[in-house]
């Protein structure tokens, strides 16, 4: 590919074609899922990195031949669909609770003294709610009329029309919800210094900490499939 259509490309573009670049852009601090409709040529210019070398270590990583297991986009949308929730969904479910009962826990211990900790309590409670409901509508709504018209684009029917209704303002509302997420997570790191773990502090602090970086971790995949691939597939139908 040329550098200027490499360039034009947005870092969810890149990303949603090989997941293994997430790591380029990891390592440079800079968002591929809530932010990845920002160019390339964007993103650099306002973090002054040198498009060029950006694009060495992009290709640098797609030099092996792409897994199957790892080609999200080519994935069918039922199929990519079952994938995020029996992964990333079953995470939430799993640990997105426990996480908040560590972070008010540390809040009453550690707040005198690491007054962050406390707003990190506050902010963690609100996602956990609106995790509960966002989780609810994309496995109770979206997904399952993502489904229906799948199986009747296949089977040569008419999708029915309040499936594409659903569809339509379902993706609205679902990446408003992801930004807010996705916001409210980051000020978490930047409150925590990016869980640098003090010096005076419990085992269930640092236990706390690793947590909300793992939820981070798990976040941005699951928003990435959702945001630059299930979605504006999804829109198409």
């Amino acid at each position: 590919m040329k550098t200027t259509e490499q360039n034009n490309k947005t870092v969810g573009e890149f990303v949603a074609e090989d997941y293994r670049t997430a790591k380029v852009f990891e390592k440079h601090g800079i968002d591929f899922c809530c932010g990845g409709k920002i160019g390339l040529s964007d993103v650099c210019r306002e973090r002054g990195i040198d498009p060029a070398s950006i694009q060495g270590e992009i290709e640098a990583v797609k030099e092996e031949p792409l897994e199957r297991s790892q080609n999200y986009g080519a994935w069918g949308l039922p199929f990519l669909a079952d994938y995020i929730v029996n992964t990333h969904h079953g995470y939430l479910n799993e640990n997105t609770r426990q996480i908040a009962v560590y972070a008010n826990k540390i809040a009453e211990v550690h707040g005198a003294h690491h007054p962050e900790v406390i707003e990190i309590a506050r902010i963690f409670d609100q996602i956990a709610t609106d995790m509960e409901a966002h989780l609810r509508e994309e496995e109770e709504v979206l997904f399952p009329a993502i489904k229906r018209i799948d199986a009747a684009r296949k089977n040569n029917v008419e999708p029915e029309a309040a499936d594409l209704s659903a569809i339509q303002e379902c993706l609205k509302k679902l990446n408003q919800e992801h930004d807010a997420i996705g916001d409210a997570v980051h000020t978490i790191r930047d409150l925590s210094n990016w869980y640098a773990i003090p010096a005076d502090v419990c085992n269930t602090f640092v236990v706390t900490y690793q947590k909300l970086k793992e939820f981070e971790d798990d976040l941005h995949k699951h928003v990435h499939l959702e945001n630059n691939i299930l979605f504006p597939k999804a829109a198409l139908l």
